[in-house]
């Protein structure tokens, strides 16, 4: 019999405070942008709240993208580091595992990214490490992506 109730803790569904504090940073971001505020800036200092154990990798993950698509305009989306086009429209972002209290950093692309290969393509890949063959496949998903 349904109560009402959602998980064996009996707590109600709805937003975890990850997800309310995300919302909440988009506002942010939102009312920041019509100021013209600085994406590079904004996306370094969210790299830099995040966890010791996660931040390198972030800032690496960060360069690899701006070599291969300075073309791309940096700025935060719901608080992660994201990447837009001339139209500002989000091309690619990451996920650091600590945000939604992952297991990996996610790469994900939105659908203004132009991967499109056939009826079916991945929009989101997990990264755990970054060594010189992610890098590379990076640096080829974010280029393809920008167009």
């Amino acid at each position: 019999m349904a109560t009402g109730k959602a998980g064996s803790a009996g707590k109600s569904p709805g937003f975890t405070a990850e997800e309310r504090a995300a919302m909440k940073q988009r506002a942010r971001e939102l009312k920041n942008a019509k100021r013209g505020a600085d994406g590079e800036k904004d996306v370094l200092a969210a790299i830099a709240k995040t966890p010791e154990s996660e931040r390198a990798l972030c800032e690496r993950l960060h360069k690899v993208i701006r070599d291969a698509t300075p073309q791309l305009l940096p700025k935060t989306w719901y608080g992660m580091p994201a990447y837009a086009n001339a139209d500002e429209k989000i091309v690619c972002f990451f996920r650091p595992a600590s945000k939604f209290k992952d297991r990996y950093l996610t790469l994900g692309f939105n659908d203004a990214a132009k991967l499109d290969d056939g009826a079916m393509w991945p929009t989101s890949y997990a990264l755990t490490k970054l060594t010189a063959s992610e890098e590379k496949r990076i640096r080829e998903l974010v280029k393809k992506a920008a167009g």
